[in-house]
């Protein structure tokens, strides 16, 4: 699965300024609703209702919220690099700076998971991390993004 087709084309947001978990997910919330044409507030809803069961955050300063919404189309895919690292109650306790939010339509679970694999398998690579956070804008955000990543697989 190629992370290209799955990133929105305005999905790409270089610096994000929120001050805590719950506004981002609503700053998130409201650019997938112009993307996807869902309803703000169903996706906010959904993903805070996601967050409850536990966190998103993976430690290492990334954060995946990743949500199934019955009216979505196709998979997408949103990314931010926040101005200011935020509590996101990770496994690390570590704040986040790079999310990557992942929305699906109810029926995608395999796809859904092979779309979390992906963002997994280009997040594991220090030097990708580094050029996520050194990136000038959301067109080198996307150059990175978009870049084949190596399998791992045996």
């Amino acid at each position: 699965m190629d992370l290209s087709d799955l990133l929105a084309s305005d999905g790409i947001l270089p610096a994000l300024q929120v001050t805590c978990k719950k506004q981002a997910l609503q700053e998130l919330a409201a650019r997938a609703a112009v993307v996807t044409g869902v309803d703000e507030r169903q996706i906010f809803e959904t993903l805070l209702q996601r967050e409850r069961l536990g966190s998103t955050g993976l430690g290492r300063g990334i954060a995946i919220p990743h949500v199934k919404l019955k009216a979505l189309e196709g998979i997408t895919c949103l990314f931010a690099r926040l101005s200011s690292p935020i509590d996101f109650e990770s496994q690390d306790g570590e704040p986040v700076d790079l999310i990557f939010l992942l929305l699906a339509p109810e029926h995608a679970s395999g796809d859904h998971l092979k779309a979390l694999a992906r963002i997994s398998r280009l997040v594991r690579e220090p030097s990708t991390l580094e050029q996520l956070r050194g990136a000038a804008d959301a067109q080198s955000l996307r150059t990175v993004l978009t870049a084949p990543v190596a399998s791992h697989a045996a």
